[in-house]
């Protein structure tokens, strides 16, 4: 049984917990994008995706790609909470000999589609997965998560050009679209706006959602899901470092692990 909107959100709560002790367990890491794409994956694991986490390799699974690599410590969480892997492992990320490496390593931890670290292929690999099915009249869908600072890659765009030029309705994007990226703002560093119009014009169907918003997120599967002969595209407005206030909205965040008291801190907020 799927859970209810009241369950997702504490599970979101229960993932945002997870991250900061992760990434204060472990020094280093990156926390403020990881945060904000706490509902996007609570929602599509917990209650759209088709997977199975009893058998990591099932064919018929939907496939998730991480293109924005460095936010592993969200998709560790909510893996370790789905029962792919005991949720007391999540305290190794990054130490030596842990299957929780700083980016997603798919050879070495189950649950995972791709490895990731790069940025700019996570689109790539979504379509050449979602033409494996096409070719093997399979019905999975694929869905892969990108950064807006990563939109700044030209391989990305490629790949939009591509997965429109294939009408490949299994591809769905979700752009974590908080405006931060490590050197400050996406606007400052290379301007995106106005992305739902550039993605329009590649032939994307386009939903735009508030990416907080757990009922807003979930009707944007479902509406990808009804789409036909194009690609789709969830641009999600997120706040980095969502859920904890002194991490909202703070560039610095981006790759930098919580101490002693700033976890304290942040632990005590999500404690509301």
């Amino acid at each position: 049984m799927r859970p209810d909107l009241q369950e997702l959100k504490f599970l979101c709560k229960e993932v945002r917990r997870d991250i900061v002790r992760m990434t204060h367990a472990a020094g280093s890491g990156h926390p403020g994008g990881s945060l904000s794409a706490v509902e996007l994956l609570v929602g599509l694991y917990f209650a759209r995706m088709r997977h199975d986490a009893q058998r990591p390799e099932w064919a018929e699974r939907d496939r998730f790609i991480l293109s924005k690599g460095h936010a592993a410590p969200v998709l560790y969480s909510v893996l370790a909470r789905a029962g792919y892997f005991p949720v007391e492992e999540l305290l190794t990320l990054r130490q030596l000999g842990s299957r929780l490496q700083g980016h997603p390593h798919m050879l070495a931890l189950p649950g995972l589609d791709n490895s990731s670290g790069s940025l700019g292929q996570g689109l790539s690999q979504a379509n050449g997965l979602a033409l494996a099915a096409r070719l093997n009249q399979m019905d999975y869908r694929v869905y892969c998560l990108l950064g807006d600072g990563e939109l700044q890659e030209g391989q990305v765009w490629e790949a939009a050009m591509t997965a429109a030029h294939y009408k490949l309705d299994n591809v769905c994007a979700i752009v974590d679209y908080n405006g931060l990226q490590i050197d400050g703002s996406v606007e400052d560093v290379i301007g995106l706006a106005p992305l739902d119009k550039k993605w329009a014009a590649f032939n994307w169907h386009v939903i735009n959602i508030d990416g907080h918003d757990l009922e807003q997120v979930l009707a944007a599967y479902d509406e990808a899901a009804t789409v036909r002969d194009k690609p789709t595209v969830i641009l999600a407005k997120t706040v980095k470092g969502k859920g904890i206030s002194f991490m909202e909205d703070v560039a610095g965040w981006h790759g930098k692990a919580p101490n002693d008291d700033e976890l304290a801190k942040a632990l005590a907020e999500l404690a509301n």
